[in-house]
C-alpha cells in the first residue's frame, strides 16, 4: 500500500516490524528482502511520488570545505531516490578494498569480499546482468584483445551498465505497492529518532509533513537508508538520549566523508593513436549487455608505492583551458534548472541514449579526426579512490529547514595521498605505454603543486567534481571507537537501529557504489530476517494507522 502522509493532526500512529527511512536503492532492496522473510515493513519517504521543489529544498546545505556540488542538487528526494537519474554503472569493489592496508590509515572492512560475494551475484542477477567480477577474464569472454599491461603495474576492469530506465522509481515497484506487508508513506519526513532514556534502543520515529501534520512510527527495528548526507543528519539531530546525537558517543557520526574525485590526471602523447583509441573500449555490446573498460593501479603497485586503488580511462577531451562547447554548456546549465520530474528525467534519458548510440557508431572516427587536427587531445580522466579522513565530515549548521531542524554543512577535505596516488599511477601508465611503444604520458602540472589539493576540470566530465557518491559518514567497524555501525550495520550501542547504504563504507575503492549498496542491503535483510523471525514471535499489529 502507498499513501501520502497528509494527516494534519497530532495523533497519527503507525506500527510495523521494520521501519525503513528512505526509498532509494538500499531501502527498496531491503524492503523486498524483509517481505520475502515474512516481515511487515513501513517505508518512510520524505519526498513525493515524483520531484517537487519544496521537498527537494529540504536538502539545502552549505559547502565549507573543498568546493563541491550544491548539496540539494547532489541527491533527489522522491520515491526511488537518486537512482532515478542513475547512470547505471555496475561494478564490484575489489578484494583489496576490503582489506586493512597498512599504508592507508583507517582502511579495512570488518569482513572480506567473500562475505559479500553471494550477494553481489544475487544483485547482478536482479539487474539482469552477467555474474562476473568484471576483471581481466572478460577480455576473452567478450572476444576482445587484451591490452597487455604488466599486472604488477596496472590492471584492467570493466563496468557493466544497467540500462533499465527508472528501475527503482514508483513505476517499477508494483510488487511493493501491492504487497499487504508493505506500507509506503510519502511526504513523511523524519524529524526525530527517539531512543529510550539510556539510548540503547529506538522506541519510535517522529514524522512530519510540510502542512504541519505529525505522526509517530513504532517498530521492532529501524533502518536509516537516506544516504550519506541525510543518515548522519538524522543521527546528529536526534539528541534526546545524547546531546551529541544518537550513536555519536565517539564523535564519529558524519566524519570520514568520501567521494570518488574526478580529474584530468595527464595527457597522452600517442605514437599509435588508432591503437590507443581501441585499447580500452568505451562501449562494447555483447548481446543486450553493454560494457566499458578502464584501468586502475595494480595491487602490487599500491603496496609498493603506498597509494590508493584509483581508476582512469583514456578519453578524447578538449584541451585544458579551452572554451566549453555551446551544447555542453547548455546541458550543464539546464541540468538542474529543468525539474527532475518524470518528464525532465525522460528528456535526460533520451539525450543520454542518443549521445551513447552516436558514440557507439561513429565515436572512434570522430575522436581520431579531432586528435589528428589537434582540436582535442587524448587525456587521462581519473575516477579516484579517496582515503578515509576524519576531518572530512558532515556537520549541522546554524541554518534551519522548513521544519525548523538544523541543515547540514559539508566540510570535504582531501589528503596528500589522494593526489600522490594519481601521480604515481600516471608514472606507471607512462612506463607501460613506452614499453608497449604506444606513446607517453605527461602528468597534469597540478599534481606537482604542493599547495593544490585537487583540481576539478569541467571540460573532462559532466560530473567534474566527483561521482555524486557520498560514502563513509556512518562507517562500519568492529569497535565503536573506530566506527558508527558494526559488521551487521547496527549502530554501536543501539540494539535495534541499523543503517543501509554507502554511508557505512569504511573505504570506497574506485567502483561506483550502487552494486555494493544492493549487496549490503540483501545481507542486512537476511540478518534482520533471522533476528526478527516472525515464526518465533507473535504476529505484528500490522501497519494499521490509529488517529
Amino acid at each position: 500500500m502507498i499513501e501520502e502522509f497528509v494527516d494534519a493532526g497530532e495523533g497519527a500512529r503507525f506500527e510495523t516490524d521494520v521501519c525503513i527511512v528512505g526509498s532509494g536503492a538500499a531501502g527498496l532492496t531491503l524492503a523486498r528482502r524483509l517481505v520475502a522473510r515474512g516481515l511487515d515493513v513501513c517505508i518512510l519517504e520524505s519526498g513525493a511520488a515524483d520531484y517537487e521543489k519544496p521537498l527537494q529544498d529540504l536538502g539545502i546545505g552549505d559547502n565549507v570545505g573543498f568546493p563541491y556540488y550544491q548539496l540539494d542538487q547532489s541527491r533527489l528526494r522522491l520515491f526511488g531516490g537518486t537512482t532515478a537519474v542513475w547512470g547505471g554503472r555496475v561494478v564490484q569493489l575489489d578484494a583489496i578494498d576490503f582489506e586493512h592496508r597498512p599504508w592507508i590509515e583507517h582502511s579495512g572492512w570488518p569482513f572480506g569480499k567473500e562475505t559479500l560475494s553471494p550477494y553481489y551475484e544475487e544483485s547482478l542477477r536482479a539487474l539482469d546482468l552477467r555474474v562476473t567480477e568484471g576483471d581481466e577474464r572478460l577480455w576473452s569472454e567478450l572476444g576482445l584483445r587484451e591490452p597487455g599491461f604488466d599486472s604488477a603495474e596496472l590492471r584492467t576492469h570493466f563496468f557493466q551498465f544497467d540500462e533499465q530506465f527508472e528501475r527503482f522509481t514508483l513505476r517499477r515497484c508494483d510488487d511493493l505497492v501491492e504487497s499487504p506487508r508493505v506500507r509506503v508513506l510519502l511526504r513523511a519526513t523524519v524529524l526525530d529518532v527517539r531512543a529510550n532514556a539510556d539510548g540503547t534502543a529506538v522506541e519510535s520515529v517522529t514524522i512530519g509533513n510540510l502542512d504541519g501534520g505529525r505522526g509517530v512510527v513504532r517498530a521492532r527495528a529501524f533502518v536509516l537508508a537516506a544516504g550519506g548526507l541525510e543518515n548522519p543528519r538524522l543521527l546528529l539531530n536526534s539528541t534526546g538520549a545524547n546531546p551529541r546525537g544518537l550513536g555519536n558517543d565517539e564523535d564519529l557520526v558524519g566524519r570520514f566523508f568520501m567521494e570518488h574525485p574526478h580529474a584530468r590526471a595527464g595527457r597522452v602523447r600517442p605514437d599509435k593513436l588508432w591503437r590507443l583509441l581501441h585499447l580500452l573500449p568505451r562501449s562494447h555490446r555483447d548481446g543486450p549487455l553493454r560494457y566499458a573498460a578502464l584501468l586502475r593501479s595494480a595491487e602490487a603497485l599500491q603496496e609498493r608505492a603506498g597509494i590508493l586503488n584509483s581508476s582512469f580511462t583514456l578519453s578524447v577531451r578538449q584541451h585544458e583551458g579551452a572554451r566549453m562547447p555551446p551544447g555542453k554548456w547548455l546541458f550543464n546549465t539546464l541540468k538542474w534548472k529543468v525539474p527532475h520530474d518524470h518528464r525532465g528525467r525522460s528528456v535526460w534519458w533520451i539525450q543520454r541514449r542518443t549521445k551513447q548510440l552516436l558514440a557507439e557508431r561513429m565515436g572512434v572516427y570522430l575522436r581520431w579526426l579531432r586528435v589528428n587536427a589537434n582540436r582535442r587531445g587524448l587525456y587521462v580522466v581519473a575516477r579516484a579512490e579517496q582515503a578515509p579522513n576524519p576531518a572530512s565530515r558532515v556537520m549541522l549548521s546554524e541554518e534551519r529547514d522548513a521544519f525548523g531542524l538544523p541543515r547540514i554543512a559539508l566540510d570535504w577535505q582531501l589528503l596528500d595521498v589522494d593526489k600522490r596516488s594519481l601521480k604515481v599511477t600516471m608514472e606507471a601508465l607512462d612506463r607501460e605505454l613506452r614499453r608497449l611503444s604506444l606513446g607517453r604520458v605527461e602528468p597534469s602540472p597540478w599534481l606537482d603543486e604542493p599547495e593544490t589539493p585537487w583540481v576539478a576540470d569541467p571540460l573532462v566530465s559532466n560530473h567534474p567534481v566527483g561521482g555524486y557518491h557520498h560514502m563513509g559518514t556512518t562507517r562500519m567497524a568492529t569497535s565503536a571507537r573506530r566506527g558508527v555501525v558494526d559488521a551487521d550495520c547496527r549502530v554501536h550501542g543501539v540494539g535495534n537501529l541499523y543503517i543501509a547504504g554507502s554511508s557505512v563504507f569504511p573505504t570506497g575503492g574506485w567502483a561506483n557504489p550502487t552494486l555494493t549498496i544492493l549487496a549490503l542491503a540483501l545481507r542486512l535483510g537476511d540478518h534482520l530476517g533471522r533476528k526478527l523471525d516472525p515464526a518465533r514471535l507473535p504476529p505484528s499489529s500490522g501497519q494499521r494507522a490509529r488517529s
